[in-house]
C-alpha cells in the first residue's frame, strides 16, 4: 500500500451543504427558508414565543420557595481539622472559628461555622462552632476533646 492510496471509508467523511450559494448548489435561492415571514429573515429568536399566547412555562404552576433569611454555614469536616493540626497550622488547645479563618481552613465565617464529621480524627481537641453535626461532637469527645455549639443568641 502506498500513501497515494489511502482512502476514507466510504460514507465516513460527508461534505457539509453550503447553503444559499447559487441556484447549481441544490440550496441556492431562498437558503431552505421558504418565502417571506419572520423566520426567512435573518436574526429570529422566537424560543418559547407562542404567537401572543400566554407561553407555555408561564402557564405552568410555580414549584418550591427559596427563604429569604435562611443561614448559610461555612462547612468544615473533622478530617480536614486533624489535617490542619497535624500540619501545626491549628493549636489543637483552642480551636475557634477566628482560628479556623486565621489558619487558612476557611475563607470566612458567612453566618457560622458547622463542623460535620466526615473522616477521621485522634486529635485532644477544643473546639468552639456555631454548629456541628451530632456524630461530630461525638468523634470529637471521643478522641478526648470537647466539641462546644454556641447559641444562635450569643453568635448574633
Amino acid at each position: 500500500m502506498k500513501l497515494h492510496e489511502l482512502s476514507d471509508n466510504p460514507g465516513a467523511a460527508k461534505k457539509r451543504m453550503r447553503v444559499a450559494r447559487g441556484p447549481g448548489s441544490g440550496k441556492g435561492k431562498m437558503g431552505g427558508r421558504g418565502i417571506k415571514g419572520q423566520k426567512s429573515r435573518s436574526g429570529v429568536s422566537i424560543n418559547g414565543y407562542e404567537g401572543g399566547q400566554m407561553p407555555l412555562y408561564q402557564r405552568l404552576p410555580k414549584r418550591g420557595f427559596n427563604k429569604p433569611n435562611r443561614k448559610a454555614f461555612a462547612v468544615v469536616n473533622l478530617s480536614l481539622i486533624q489535617k490542619f493540626i497535624d500540619l501545626g497550622k491549628l493549636d489543637a488547645a483552642s480551636i475557634t472559628e477566628d482560628t479556623l479563618v486565621a489558619s487558612g481552613l476557611i475563607r470566612r465565617k458567612k453566618d457560622g461555622v458547622r463542623v460535620l464529621a466526615k473522616g477521621e480524627f485522634t486529635a485532644k481537641a477544643t473546639i468552639a462552632v456555631t454548629g456541628a453535626s451530632a456524630a461530630a461532637v461525638e468523634a470529637v469527645a471521643k478522641a478526648g476533646g470537647a466539641l462546644t455549639v454556641a447559641t444562635a443568641a450569643a453568635a448574633e
